[in-house]
């Protein structure tokens, strides 16, 4: 079998289309075409559906682009081996994140010391992308998982605390119960701005007076530190402010659910060194500078779907 026509109808599934592959390849799309047609006949299958909008796989054409993926991922890898230093990792590293991740920007400072020859790309969203289609490598996932496509390693887990001003404390006094918020202005974050959030608080599930909602953490933030308002933060949001005396801590007896926080790849993929660097370094870093007795492993579906339920802040 031709590796060449492998390489391309991976190409051609990666992209989502004969044009986009021929162009990332250099080769001309009257080419690519029928080197494609050539393994479709050799095969006896049909791997592509073809239409103006571009490609999509049959179902023989997923088995082979699941099996023939992971051989061209591992040759290049293997290939790089050899033709560079063992120790030196090279290559574009994709990634994305949550807006207003604060924590990460710095782990990912702190990464790119010690792999220096390694360029990353960092987007920055609240959408669940489509990690193949969008074509990233890694994307940092807080909350429920729900593509099946995609294998979850976990990192860390944390808990968001509701906050206000000391100054409309002061004005509006200090909730005991999570009824009592509602003679308090509250600031929610969600998703989808037309949507109203619900907070639980312990075993308690309420939808606050709600002034204000946001998909941004830090606007949460500044409002609470203008003493508009009571929120919820994440601890790497609240906690410096907590210390300076410039947010206050409210309802400390009824918890928020616990957030699990995950780094997440293609199922279909094997790991590239980048990928496994990336994911090792986070870990490490997290497990010194946080230390637990429990390292939960990496997960799949459909383990990954009990794991968490509540809403994703991707």
């Amino acid at each position: 079998m031709d590796l060449n026509a492998i390489q391309m109808f991976v190409a051609v599934a990666h992209m989502g289309s004969l044009s986009a592959a021929a162009t990332h390849m250099e080769i001309p799309l009257q080419t690519l075409s029928r080197r494609i047609r050539e393994l479709e006949h050799g095969l006896k299958v049909q791997l592509l559906h073809r239409s103006m909008r571009g490609t999509r796989l049959t179902e023989a054409g997923e088995i082979l682009y699941e099996y023939a993926s992971r051989g061209i991922e591992a040759f290049a890898e293997g290939k790089s081996a050899l033709v560079s230093d063992q120790d030196a990792l090279r290559g574009r590293l994709r990634v994305t994140l949550p807006i207003a991740y604060e924590p990460w920007g710095q782990l990912l400072c702190d990464f790119q010391q010690r792999y220096p020859e390694i360029e990353l790309a960092v987007y920055f969203t609240e959408d669940c992308v489509d990690l193949i289609a969008e074509g990233i490598d890694v994307a940092l996932r807080v909350g429920a998982i729900e593509q099946d496509t995609l294998v979850a390693r976990h990192m860390i887990s944390y808990r968001h605390q509701t906050v206000a001003s000391p100054t409309l404390l002061e004005r509006l006094g200090k909730p005991n119960t999570p009824d009592d918020l509602f003679n308090f202005p509250c600031a929610t974050w969600s998703k989808d701005s037309s949507m109203r959030s619900k907070w639980t608080l312990g075993d308690q599930t309420i939808q606050p007076a709600t002034i204000i909602t946001t998909n941004n953490y830090l606007h949460l933030r500044n409002c609470a530190l203008n003493g508009d308002c009571i929120t919820e933060l994440p601890p790497f949001l609240a906690t410096q402010a907590i210390q300076e005396g410039r947010l206050l801590s409210v309802l400390d007896n009824h918890p928020m659910p616990e957030k699990s926080v995950h780094l997440l790849y293609p199922s279909h993929r094997y790991p590239s060194r980048l990928v496994r660097a990336y994911l090792d370094y986070c870990q490490e870093h997290l497990r010194n500078r946080y230390p637990s007795p429990i390292q939960p492993p990496a997960i799949t579906y459909p383990q990954a779907k009990t794991a968490a339920r509540e809403h994703v802040e991707c």
